[in-house]
């Protein structure tokens, strides 16, 4: 009789049991008490990990209490010994310990964010909480900017081909071998390319002890709050990451369950929260990496359990990554048209259905003008919204939008372009990289202008600052669209109903 047969007896346990049931992985076994889980190492030992013995095992589970305390303190309890013998074990029992165990509070498994999003029903609610949460999280993680070979990239790309190494002996299919070997190579051509971005983010302080398996399947809603568990504890060169290769993994993981806007809508609301924009040149490596993972990880329980599903799952992780390993040529988009136009509104769902990268100047204006400035008055010609600033603004925004579409993704830029040299900036970009060009025209008539701004105003949770004045010295102000400017030009009537579907469904997009 094994361990963990035994440990399905309720008399092994130090209170009342009912029911047990067993989860069990590659590299571990979670017992489900009802009030609590038992979470048991397996004697194993792999490339990215070693359990091959007592001490490590319980070495790693005190490691688990103690990394997986910093996002989840009240579901992390102990480590408790197994006493007893394997026929008859007893938890944190007397005598020597034969085994050991994490003990956690146990939930509703129905709570993990796949579960939810398997249901259909994960909100964006869930997903800016979650943006929220990770972006504070990675502000105030420990940063490595020693000479340590934590995320360098030697490190970095260290597993990305140890992904290959596990996967290349676990594989027969012709058709599955050729496009692992073609990704092989692919990431070989990006390490070539982007080493110095890497060693330049070293020493910028992008490399931070995260979570280190950030998906979905790790990650609960807990008390209504976004409660990510089970962290990489058992090897630091895993959890010592570049950020932007922790949130690859949501975006992954939210891509692969068919979610793209709430993959797009997290990545955005990240974005702008952290303005860590430069990070976009690495994402598609690290999204290419993530997919690789989980493509190995499906091959492990294929080894392991023989059922062709895993394979399946294998085959599909690898097809994702592929695809980020070609991505569609990239677009600019820029929008025109006055405060209250709805410009952001229609934007920011834009950019989540079709897979963009919104920036906002809104946000990017006081996230650039310097501290000093932004108490001097945001009225009209003051303060942030000086012409000298607002030059600063839109010039930085040609910086962002240049990274971001060299990086391979679209994006468009959300600001009221009233003036043609603002205007002129990005079509002289798109120029420059040879890409399609929009102007999204938005339109509202005067009046819904001014009520919209009223109420913005009123609610006072929208990142806008414009007011009546504003828009007043906007309306005198304006410079209108050229003739050349209305060839690239789609209009939409904010006012018109299903004005999102229809410009959703033009052809230039």
């Amino acid at each position: 009789m094994s361990l963990i047969q035994a440990l399905q007896n309720p008399a092994a346990y130090p209170h009342p049991v009912d029911k047990i049931e067993l989860i069990e992985t590659h590299i571990s076994w979670i017992l489900l008490t009802g009030q609590y889980a038992y979470k048991i190492k397996k004697n194993v030992r792999f490339s990215f990990l070693d359990f091959s013995t007592l001490e490590k095992r319980h070495f790693y589970c005190l490691e688990e209490l103690r990394f997986n305390s910093r996002f989840a303190p009240d579901l992390y309890l102990d480590v408790v010994p197994v006493t007893g013998s394997l026929q008859d074990p007893h938890i944190n029992g007397n005598g020597e310990a034969i085994e050991y165990a994490v003990k956690m509070k146990q939930f509703d498994g129905n709570l993990l964010l796949s579960h939810i999003a398997d249901r259909g029903e994960l909100s964006a609610t869930i997903i800016d909480q979650l943006a929220v949460l990770i972006a504070d999280f990675h502000l105030h993680a420990a940063t490595d900017v020693s000479d340590s070979k934590f995320g360098s990239p030697e490190q970095t790309h260290y597993w990305f081909r140890g992904n290959f190494t596990d996967i290349k002996p676990l594989i027969t299919n012709d058709r599955f071998c050729r496009q692992i070997l073609q990704l092989e190579q692919w990431g070989e051509l990006q390490l070539s390319n982007n080493t110095r971005l890497m060693a330049q983010r070293k020493q910028n302080g992008f490399i931070r002890m995260c979570h280190g398996d950030l998906h979905l399947g790790n990650i609960a809603l807990i008390n209504n709050r976004v409660t990510p568990f089970d962290g990489i504890e058992f090897n630091t060169e895993l959890h010592w990451l570049d950020v932007i290769n922790e949130i690859a993994f949501v975006v992954m993981d939210l891509q692969q369950r068919g979610l793209k806007p709430m993959a797009y809508r997290f990545l955005n609301h990240y974005l702008r929260l952290s303005g860590d924009y430069e990070g976009l040149t690495l994402l598609p490596y690290y999204l290419v990496y993530r997919a690789l993972v989980r493509c190995k990880v499906a091959l492990f329980h294929w080894q392991q359990f023989k059922e062709a599903r895993y394979l399946q799952e294998a085959e599909s992780y690898a097809n994702m990554a592929e695809g980020y390993s070609k991505p569609t040529p990239p677009k600019l988009f820029i929008t025109h048209g006055y405060s209250g136009s709805g410009k952001s509104t229609y934007t920011m769902q834009m950019a989540e259905k079709l897979g963009m990268i919104h920036l906002r100047t809104d946000i990017e204006r006081k996230r650039l003008i310097d501290e000093s400035q932004k108490d001097v008055g945001n009225a009209v010609n003051q303060g942030l919204y000086t012409p000298k600033n607002i030059a600063l603004v839109y010039h930085r925004l040609v910086e962002l939008a240049s990274s971001i579409l060299n990086a391979g993704f679209s994006v468009v830029i959300d600001a009221a372009f009233l003036q043609s040299e603002q205007r002129d900036l990005f079509a002289e970009l798109a120029l420059a990289k040879q890409m399609e060009f929009v102007i999204l025209d938005f339109y509202a008539p005067e009046q819904e202008l001014k009520r919209r701004i009223i109420t913005r105003q009123q609610s006072g949770n929208d990142a806008s600052e414009a007011t009546l004045a504003v828009l007043e010295h906007q309306l005198k102000t304006a410079q209108a669209l050229s003739a050349t400017e209305q060839k690239k030009v789609i209009q939409i009537d904010t006012c018109a109903p299903d004005a999102l579907n229809k410009l959703l469904q033009r052809n230039s997009l």
